[in-house]
């Protein structure tokens, strides 16, 4: 087996976060599994290595693909972030596994599977008996599908090294997310990561991404544990009245009305390896909140990924169409409850041993780094012009921001520190729209919260005693698109941990994207796309 560097030295080098041991406040925080903590000298300098397989060799995770849904799964492996070459007896093993489970039901294509920009699945299906063949070489698709500008200008974008916009990419699958889809006939479906024909990773794949900032949590001795939280919308099938296409929401889903559609989504999203903890109608008429069961590493995301292609599928034998997207002012929510944990995902590092209801000095940190970061971080998870207007929604004033708040037990707050619970403490970030790459709303959130504990200044956290947190200069959320756009690109924190090639093509799209709405043009996009 070949490998290869995943990036450039020098774009490599400036992402690597150097941890420190915690002594007072104003020093970067150590995890207690951090490689540099207590590894033999020896040892440390292969702890931070990440390994990627060109896309002509195959490329897998270590846990055992198509294998039954197991809710405690995660905490058995949850330090497998990284990429890892299988031995040759492994994926022996896996594919032995795939091939069972195609012969036992019957496949006959399978769906590579990789997010676009918008956190949108786009597949190719493949006859099931080229699924081995395609493992091997990969699934060609034209880098447009992904990365959505039809013309992108050459000042606006740089493409390095063979990845001219109008190229082919490579979809290579991570055999453990191979899954029968249950909504789908004879279909099975793979999650891919994405290449470029050069064999380099795609340096706009959010998933890629989401993965680099989990590889830098981990090299700093932490895990992650994390569920999303969406709302979305049901419609009745779209009737003609007066000329004009029109879809009412259904009948709000209590007690046991028409719960057949609701409940054959959450046991199909169970046999996809995403187990929903609870599900419930929400504030208005057809719309409904799923809650995931939190999951270690990048399998929360996986979970919303495969939610927002399942209902739709589910919906539409039913009759429904639905949609993550409503031209309110509340648009729906997509909330990201985290916490950190150690290594081995034995202990919550946002957890007091006192036993008393408040954020560690680790939770502080992470913490202020969020609130630090809050305005470019909603950029990317209010990424619409609708998605925004929530953030004022309760202010009569015209102005330009609002300030970011946070709070414990306090849904109406930004960030929301929950204290109760089996889990512990956890924080939902709630400036997402539930129209938001999952990929992304998890890398940036990674990426801002370990500025916050490797940070010496700015936000700082408040002494060991107290629940506050001292800021030296307040966030502030802009309500506008276009001002979010501009915090981003003045993060130079998101612009390095995300990537200088990710950031300028994002903003690229955003700015097109604004240049080119239209309101009617706008609302049939997302009810027909954003889904």
């Amino acid at each position: 087996m070949g490998e290869m560097d995943i990036s450039n030295s020098k774009e490599r080098s400036k992402k690597q976060m150097v941890c420190h041991k915690l002594g007072d406040m104003s020093k970067p925080v150590l995890g207690p599994g951090s490689a540099e903590s207590h590894l033999p000298q020896d040892d440390k300098g292969s702890q931070n290595q990440t390994i990627v397989i060109k896309p002509s060799l195959l490329k897998t995770s270590a846990s055992a693909p198509g294998a039954e849904f197991n809710p405690d799964s995660s905490s058995t492996d949850s330090t497998s972030n990284s990429t890892q070459i299988p031995t040759a007896p492994q994926l022996s093993s896996r594919m032995k596994h795939i091939k069972q489970e195609m012969t036992k039901n019957h496949l006959q294509f399978v769906r590579f599977e990789a997010t676009d920009l918008h956190g949108v699945s786009r597949s190719k299906s493949i006859p099931a008996h080229f699924f081995q063949e395609k493992v091997i070489h990969g699934v060609f698709m034209p880098r447009g599908y992904l990365e959505l500008i039809p013309n992108p200008k050459d000042n606006e974008v740089d493409h390095i090294r063979a990845t001219c916009f109008n190229s082919d990419i490579v979809l290579m699958p991570e055999l453990s997310t191979f899954r029968v889809l249950p909504w789908a006939e004879r279909t099975a479906r793979v999650i891919c990561d994405t290449f470029t024909v050069t064999g380099e990773p795609l340096l706009t794949s959010p998933r890629y991404i989401a993965k680099q900032q989990l590889d830098q949590l981990k090299d700093c001795g932490f895990s992650l544990l994390s569920a999303f939280i969406y709302d979305f919308c049901i419609f009745g099938v779209p009737e003609i009245i007066n000329s004009k296409t029109v879809s009412f929401p259904v009948s709000t889903l209590l007690s046991n009305h028409d719960q057949s559609f609701i409940q054959e989504l959450v046991d199909g999203l169970y046999h996809t390896g995403a187990n929903v903890e609870s599900f419930s109608s929400s504030t208005r008429p057809g719309q409904m909140e799923i809650c995931f069961l939190p999951e270690f590493g990048i399998s929360s995301a996986d979970n919303a990924f495969t939610l927002r292609t399942g209902v739709n599928e589910v919906a539409k034998k039913h009759n429904y169409i639905t949609s993550f997207f409503i031209e309110t002012e509340f648009c729906n929510s997509g909330i990201l409850s985290h916490s950190l944990w150690d290594v081995g995902g034995k202990r919550n590092m946002f957890c007091s041993s006192s036993g008393t209801e408040q954020l560690t000095i680790t939770g502080r940190k992470w913490l202020a780094g969020l609130l630090k970061h809050s305005a470019a971080l909603s950029c990317l998870m209010a990424p619409a012009v609708s998605c925004r207007k929530r953030y004022s929604k309760e202010s009569k004033d015209q102005k330009e921001s609002v300030p970011t708040t946070w709070g414990y037990n306090d849904n109406s707050c930004a960030f929301n520190i929950k204290c109760h619970g089996e889990r512990g403490t956890r924080i939902e970030n709630k400036l997402g729209s539930a129209t938001a790459n999952p990929y992304l709303v998890l890398a940036a959130t990674l990426a801002a919260g370990l500025d916050g504990l490797q940070s010496s200044d700015g936000t700082l956290a408040a002494p060991d005693d107290s629940t506050e947190l001292y800021q030296s200069k307040p966030s502030e959320i802009p309500l506008k698109l276009e001002d979010a756009l501009v915090a981003l690109e003045e993060d130079q924190c998101l612009r390095q941990a995300l990537g200088e090639t990710f950031i300028h093509y994002f903003v690229a799209m955003k700015k097109y994207e604004l240049e080119n709405e239209e309101t009617d043009a706008e609302r049939n996009k997302f009810l027909e796309y954003f889904i």
